[in-house]
Parts: structure tokens; C-alpha cells; sequence
């Protein structure tokens, strides 16, 4: 028997200590998270210091002056609630509530959490800026998600920001739950408008709900670190991203058996065990925004859709198809980093300067949902941030030299006008003095180079879901030593140093998706290949522009089977005098993988069948 304890109107009267400068600035340099499964302290410290001191809790002042004028600023314009909502099938969902003292009918914003063990509780920071924007504000986690702890004899016990329920993972019971929140927002603030505002979780159930919502309700959407298609987050060119979901399944707030009913125990058995793949992407794609794009469209629901390059848990491609498919007024924004990265701060602290890719968000609410006549207009419908221009800036007090990265972007009236041209680059046979193969323009045919398959070598996409795009996105990418790839186990193909095309340019400006053809055997019946575009410098450390990994399964022994895949987006300039490096490995622990353990891949270039890299310009 289980023990659930319902929101109280102050959820934390067990006190809470001092926001100090110093947690600040750690969350500002390096984001929300310290894992992949784990938020940093001082974020959800925040978060409880702001909604002690906004509900009257706190024992003692504990947010730094301008926080405390902040909160002070809404109490003295709002109501400030901890309801919870009972969705139409009995579960309770924990909510707060920030409701504008006028008669004046107003917008609300309705944010549903994102995946997180804190809930709703997390951005309280986002909430408490909308509402001095001039909007109500209705929070809310989605069902089943939050902290519930187990306690001896007693069953469990949920947080104060946990609902009821178990997760749906963005299925139809949470697109109901979204219309039962939208009812009592009517009730309670008699809204002007309704809009939804979700990051990663959050932003794909805003999209579902916009979409499904029986009275079409919503006036516009913001999506930040948002998905398209679920099933091709989860399986994609019949390879499953395997750490992303284990990463989500650590961080529920509580054991999987209670966390998911039965149903969805299954599903996500099946995937990780890699069988009924065919139920696992329907379950998935019922879960699309891209699935109910006409939807969308005939709703004329504004929609913003916020990405990254290096995204380790929604990959950008789908979501650049999702965006291609709307005819609403939209807005894509693509960042350096990884999931999160981008906002995941700006909507938890305040920064000394502006956070952009929060403040465009706003921006859009305001427009769309206020009536504010800004600069959203003229916006492009694209906006991508391009890596990487790098400067280096000495200190003259210590003499420590770092990177700077300038926030250089660019803005299209189209994904498809962000390329302008294809440049195709053969893969060649033997060009170095380490034996690797060569990237050149005229097609080499006739050759072959081997691997061992099923070793995870220095080549991988990134060290850890998440975290390792903070860093790039605070402008310190991970580097590779390419000496240290093991040529035992992946193949190697490097161009000549390219020169810019123009003075002071870059050598390419790549803009795009690139695709990858090639033939490959095998000594096994099945094999999975993983390829890597990356930045090679003169001093041989390499970046990493672009990956994606391919398995093929049927294969018959020694024979060639001819692949063509499109590797992740991109948008980036290499330097004048850097290379091009092609990596080809077996493994990467991000996705799984069909590679037999010591046997042998062969990537082929057969004549009449050039091996090729399609790179996209820009």
C-alpha cells in the first residue's frame, strides 16, 4: 500500500538556507545538470529559496537584493497558489498558480515540467519573470513524474512537486491532462489568451496539446530542447539511442515498476532489449508532433522550436523535418551544445546579461500572445548558431589563455535555403603515413580498408549524454587527440589542409545535413557503423562536426551491400588550413550496436559505386 502526501500550501516548511553569489555563478558557467541522472544542488536550491520567500515560508532571508525585489515585485501584482489539478481519470496533478491581481483580462502561460524528479519546481525563476511580463502563470508536472521515495513499511512517499499517476510518456493521457489544465485556467484567471511554454518533456507535450486540444484553445507554443518524432529520437536508421533512454529512466524520481504502468514497462523493456521494434516506433510516434503537423496547421498555432547541433536525446534532423512540415507562423532556433544547454540556465537564474535563447522565447509570447509589436516580425524563420570561431584571449593579470566563443549566427528564410550548394568529397585509397585513406575531389574506386568490429575506441560522439555539450556550449568543445584513434578498429579517411575560398574566410562553410554513401561487408551477418565528420587543426587535435550511426543486418558474408545515410545537421566553418577527417568505428556508447565482437567490417569503394561524402555549403 502506498502513501502519497498531497501539495501543501507551503511546500517547504522544513526551511531552507541562503542562495549564495557563488552557487550563482556555477549553474551561469556550467548549466543545470552534473549528470546525465542529476541536477546541481544550487539550481534546485534556487528554486526552493524563490518559492519559500514568494509563499512566506522562508524563515529568514535567503535570496540575494535583486532576487528578493523580484519576488517582492510579483506578490505585490499576484496571488500566489500551490493547487493540485484532478485530471478526468482521478490522478491528481501537483500545479502552482501565479494569478495577476486585475480585473484586466490577461494571457496565462501554462508550462508543464520537464523531466526532472523536481517537477514544476525547477523553473520557478521563468515563472516569476512571465508574470512581471504581464501574463498569469499555471505550472504544472506532468503525471507520474517527480521525487517518491520509498519508505520502510510505509510504502511511498511523494515530493511536494510530484503528481500522481504514472508516466505517459506524452501520450494521449498527458494531452488530456493538458485540456483538464487549460479548463481550470479558465476557470481560475478567465484568460485573454493560452499559450504553452515547455522545455525538453514539457516541450513536447505543449506541442500535443496544442495540437489535440477538443476546442482548440492554444494560441501559441514555445518548444525549447524540444522533439519532432519521438520514434526517431529513440530509432533511427535501425539503431536505438540506447544512453538517452537509460539517462531518462534514471531520472523519473523514483523506481521504473512504479514509475510506468505495465503497458509502458513493456515498450521500454522491448526497446532496450531490442525486440518488437516495429510496436516500439508506433508507441513512439504516437507520441510526434510531426505526426499531427495538419493538426497544427489548421490550428494555425504559432509554433517556436528551439534545437541543438550536438543534441544527445532528440537529434536535430527530426526536428528540422518536424519544423519543415509546419505552415504556422514559425521559428527554429539551432544552438551550439547539447540538450539543454542553451536554456536550461536561463530558465532557472538570471544572468548579468540577457540569455537568448530565453529572451526569444519571450519574445514570441509577447508577440503572439500579448500583442506586443516587436521585432518577431522580422525575424528569419531560421536562426542558426555556428560552430566555431575561435579566438584566443590572454589574461594579462595571470597570463592563462582561454577560448572565446563569439555567439556568431546566421538567419534564412528556409531550412532548405540554409544550404546553398553540395560539394562531394571521394573517399580514396591510402594518403597517409599512418595508412589512413584519403578525402579528395575525384573519385578513387577499387579499394578496400578493414576493421575489427565491436570495440569502443577514442572516436565517440560525446562523453556523456548532456554534460559534454555544456561545455561546448560554454565554448570549450571536446577535442580529440587523433593520434589516439585506434586504426585496429575504425577506418580513417583525411582530406589535404584546405584553404579558405575567400580572404579572411572560412575553408568550408558547412551548412546542412551531410549524407554518406559507401559499400561495406562483412564477415558477420549483421554490423553497425558509426561515422564521424571531424575538424582536424594542424597540431592533429581534432573537433567534432557531425555523426550518425547505421546498422545493417541480412548481411551475407563477404558480400558488398551498398549504404547511403544522412548523417546529424550541421553548422560550421573550418578554419583555413584544417582538415577533414571521415571516421568509420563499430561502436559508440550512446547507441546499441549489431557488430560481432572480433569480426570483420570492410568499407568498399567498388568501381562504379565511389564511395562519397556529400557536404553541404553554405
Amino acid at each position: 500500500m502506498s502513501e502519497r502526501t498531497g501539495i501543501v500550501s507551503h511546500p517547504h516548511n522544513d526551511g531552507v538556507s541562503t542562495f549564495t553569489a557563488a552557487q550563482l555563478s556555477r549553474v551561469a558557467q556550467h548549466g543545470i545538470y552534473t549528470s546525465p541522472t542529476s541536477l546541481d544542488p544550487a539550481a534546485t536550491h534556487l528554486a526552493e529559496a524563490l518559492i519559500a520567500t514568494l509563499d512566506g515560508t522562508a524563515e529568514q532571508p535567503v535570496l540575494p537584493p535583486d532576487l528578493q525585489r523580484m519576488v517582492e515585485q510579483v506578490q505585490q501584482r499576484a496571488s500566489i497558489g500551490f493547487p493540485q489539478i484532478t485530471a478526468r481519470d482521478g490522478v491528481r496533478l501537483s500545479a502552482h498558480t501565479i494569478k495577476l491581481n486585475t480585473d484586466e483580462p490577461r494571457p496565462v502561460v501554462i508550462v508543464p515540467a520537464g523531466w526532472t524528479p523536481f517537477g514544476w519546481g525547477l523553473f520557478e525563476y521563468t515563472y516569476l519573470q512571465l508574470a512581471l511580463r504581464g501574463y498569469h502563470v499555471l505550472a504544472y508536472t506532468p503525471r507520474g513524474l517527480g521525487l517518491t521515495i520509498a519508505v520502510p513499511g510505509k510504502g511511498y512517499v511523494d515530493g511536494p512537486f510530484t503528481s500522481g499517476g504514472t508516466l505517459d510518456v506524452a501520450g494521449p493521457k498527458d494531452w488530456t491532462d493538458g485540456s483538464t489544465v487549460i479548463d481550470y485556467a479558465e476557470r481560475h484567471f478567465n484568460p485573454s489568451r493560452i499559450a504553452f511554454l515547455g522545455e525538453s518533456y514539457g516541450s513536447g507535450i505543449s506541442q500535443l496539446v496544442a495540437a489535440h486540444d477538443p476546442k482548440a484553445r492554444v494560441a501559441a507554443v514555445v518548444a525549447l530542447s524540444t522533439w519532432g518524432d519521438l520514434a526517431a529520437s529513440l530509432y533511427q536508421n535501425d539503431t536505438r539511442h540506447l544512453a538517452a533512454v537509460t539517462a531518462l529512466l534514471k531520472f523519473t524520481g523514483g523506481p521504473v515498476e512504479r514509475k510506468f504502468d505495465e503497458a509502458t514497462q513493456r515498450i521500454l523493456a522491448d526497446f532496450q532489449a531490442g525486440r518488437n521494434l516495429d510496436k516500439v516506433v508506433e508507441w513512439g510516434r504516437e507520441r510526434a508532433p510531426s505526426a499531427y503537423a495538419d493538426e497544427t496547421n489548421v490550428r494555425g498555432v504559432p509554433t517556436f522550436l528551439s534545437n541543438t547541433w550536438h543534441e544527445t536525446l532528440f537529434a536535430a534532423n527530426q526536428v528540422i523535418e518536424h519544423f519543415n512540415g509546419l505552415t504556422v507562423p514559425k521559428h527554429l532556433n539551432l544552438w551550439i551544445g547539447d540538450h539543454a544547454a542553451p536554456e536550461g540556465a536561463g530558465l532557472t537564474i538570471p544572468f548579468s546579461g540577457p540569455n537568448l535563447p530565453v529572451e526569444e522565447a519571450f519574445a514570441w509570447l509577447d508577440h503572439h500572445v500579448l500583442g506586443i509589436d516587436n521585432e518577431v516580425p522580422a525575424w528569419s524563420p531560421v536562426t542558426s548558431q555556428i560552430m566555431f570561431t575561435y579566438e584566443t584571449r590572454t589574461d594579462p593579470q595571470t597570463g592563462n589563455t582561454e577560448i572565446v566563443t563569439p555567439a556568431a549566427r546566421e538567419s534564412s528564410p528556409s531550412w532548405h535555403d540554409f544550404t546553398t550548394s553540395t560539394e562531394r568529397w571521394y573517399l580514396t585509397a591510402t594518403a597517409s603515413e599512418e595508412g589512413d585513406g584519403g578525402l579528395g575531389r575525384e573519385p578513387g574506386t577499387g579499394w578496400a580498408r578493414e576493421f575489427t568490429a565491436g570495440q569502443v575506441t577514442e572516436a565517440i560522439a560525446a562523453d556523456a549524454v548532456m554534460t559534454s555539450g555544456q561545455d561546448e556550449w560554454n565554448g570549450t568543445p571536446k577535442t580529440y587527440v587523433t593520434e589516439k584513434f585506434d586504426r585496429q578498429y575504425l577506418a580513417v579517411w583525411t582530406s589535404d589542409p584546405i584553404q579558405a575560398d575567400s580572404p579572411g574566410g572560412a575553408a568550408r562553410r558547412i551548412r546542412g545535413i551531410c549524407e554518406l554513401t559507401l559499400s561495406v561487408r562483412s564477415t558477420a551477418d549483421s554490423t553497425t557503423l558509426v561515422a564521424y565528420l571531424f575538424d582536424v587543426g594542424p597540431d592533429r587535435m581534432a573537433r567534432i562536426i557531425t555523426h550518425e550511426p547505421l546498422t545493417l543486418s541480412g548481411l551475407t558474408p563477404e558480400q558488398d551491400r551498398s549504404a547511403t545515410w544522412k548523417l546529424q545537421a550541421a553548422g560550421y566553418d573550418l578554419p583555413p588550413d584544417h582538415r577533414l577527417m571521415l571516421v568509420i568505428t563499430s561502436k559508440d556508447p550512446l547507441y546499441s550496436d549489431a557488430s560481432v565482437d572480433g569480426s570483420t567490417t570492410t568499407i568498399t569503394s567498388p568501381d562504379g559505386s565511389a564511395a562519397c561524402l556529400a557536404l553541404p555549403l553554405g
